[in-house]
C-alpha cells in the first residue's frame, strides 16, 4: 500500500505547487525581447531610456509610433481596465522637438540639467528639449517624474545620469517631413512586351 500512497502524494505535491504558482502573478509580467531594443540603438536620433529597470521597476515595454517617437514603458499598469495600461512611468524621445505638448493645461518652466523645459498635470509630466528632440517623462508621481529628468540617458549614445543636457538645436523641420506611410511608392517606366 505504501508504493502506491507515494506516487500519488508526489503527484498531489506537484499539483499544489502549480496551482500556487499560477495565483503569484496574476500580471504574468514577462521581459520584454532585445529585438525590441534594437530598434531604439539603431535610431538616428538620441532615444532616452533609465536603464534595464529604475527603482525596481522593470522595462515592461518599449515600442516606436508612426511619427518616429519612442516610448519605454517601467512598471506594471497603476491604472486601466482591459487593452487599457496607465503606468507608472513613461519615458518618450519624440524627433519633432518643435513642439511641446502641453496645450491649454497649466504649466510652468523648469531648468533641470542645464535645458529649459516645461512641468504640467502637477509635475507629472516634464518636457525637455534637447539635442533635436523631445525628452518627456510621464509619471504618476511628481517626484518620481523629476527623478526619472535627472536619470534618463540616450540608449544609443554616450551619456550619464545627471549630467548636463545637450541644448535644443533649432527646429530640425521633422514635423513637416512625412511619415513613411505617407510616402508614395517610387514610379517605374511600364515595361514594353517583347515580339517575337
Amino acid at each position: 500500500m505504501c508504493a502506491h500512497v507515494r506516487p500519488a502524494l508526489a503527484i498531489l505535491a506537484c499539483l499544489c505547487a502549480l496551482s500556487l504558482g499560477a495565483c503569484a502573478n496574476t500580471l504574468q509580467t514577462q521581459p520584454i525581447p532585445h529585438n525590441i531594443l534594437e530598434s531604439l540603438i539603431i535610431s538616428p536620433y538620441p532615444v532616452y531610456w533609465l536603464g534595464g529597470s529604475f527603482q525596481g521597476m522593470a522595462i515592461t515595454e518599449a515600442s516606436e509610433d508612426p511619427s518616429g517617437a519612442f516610448a519605454v514603458q517601467y512598471g506594471d499598469c497603476a491604472a486601466g481596465g482591459q487593452n487599457t495600461c496607465v503606468p507608472r512611468l513613461r519615458v518618450v524621445t519624440s524627433p519633432d522637438n518643435s513642439f511641446i505638448a502641453v496645450g491649454s493645461q497649466p504649466h510652468r518652466a523648469v531648468r533641470i540639467r542645464g535645458v529649459t523645459g516645461v512641468a504640467a498635470q502637477g509635475d507629472e509630466t516634464i518636457e525637455l528639449p534637447t539635442a533635436g528632440v523631445i525628452l518627456a517623462i510621464y509619471a504618476d508621481d511628481s517626484n518620481l517624474a523629476r527623478s526619472a529628468a535627472e536619470r534618463a540617458v540616450p540608449i544609443n549614445e554616450v551619456g550619464a545620469p545627471a549630467a548636463i543636457l545637450p541644448s535644443p538645436l533649432p527646429d530640425t523641420g521633422f514635423a513637416g517631413q512625412p511619415l513613411p506611410g505617407q510616402m508614395p511608392n517610387p514610379l517605374r517606366a511600364l515595361r514594353s512586351p517583347r515580339g517575337p
